[in-house]
């Protein structure tokens, strides 16, 4: 099966139409080798802005949902998506604004001492923040 056939399928189980600007989408976000993270804005930009803000926005939400990317929520107004599902930390640099993956052999265990009443943990990811030291 080659790539357009995974984006189409990708897109399909999404529930998305598999038009020409989603399969461009598909080839920037999993056509690679390595962890993208990425903004909105960042995957815009990358696009060249031939599409549409309104698709992509659609697109990469309709992937979250289905699990094909992960969300990280950065704080109250920025989000960067990860095509890297599985659990994993992060360190964010907010010198540079890069998120960069930060491998669970690089973290001990974290414990979590409280609980909450009718909740359980579902995953446990830690976010670092630096800072350029210079």
């Amino acid at each position: 099966m080659n790539n357009n056939d995974s984006f189409i399928q990708k897109l399909r189980s999404s529930g998305l139409k598999a038009t020409a600007q989603r399969i461009e989408i598909c080839k920037v976000l999993f056509n690679r080798d390595k962890t993208f993270h990425f903004t909105i804005y960042d995957l815009s930009k990358f696009l060249n802005k031939k599409i549409s803000l309104a698709t992509i926005y659609n697109t990469v939400n309709a992937f979250k949902k289905k699990g094909y990317l992960k969300e990280i929520s950065i704080n109250s107004d920025k989000s960067y998506y990860d095509t890297n599902v599985s659990n994993h930390h992060h360190f964010f640099n907010e010198s540079t604004n890069e998120l960069i993956d930060l491998h669970n052999k690089d973290v001990e265990k974290v414990k979590i001492k409280k609980n909450i009443p009718g909740k359980k943990i579902k995953s446990i990811e830690v976010l670092v923040k630096i800072e350029n030291s210079n």
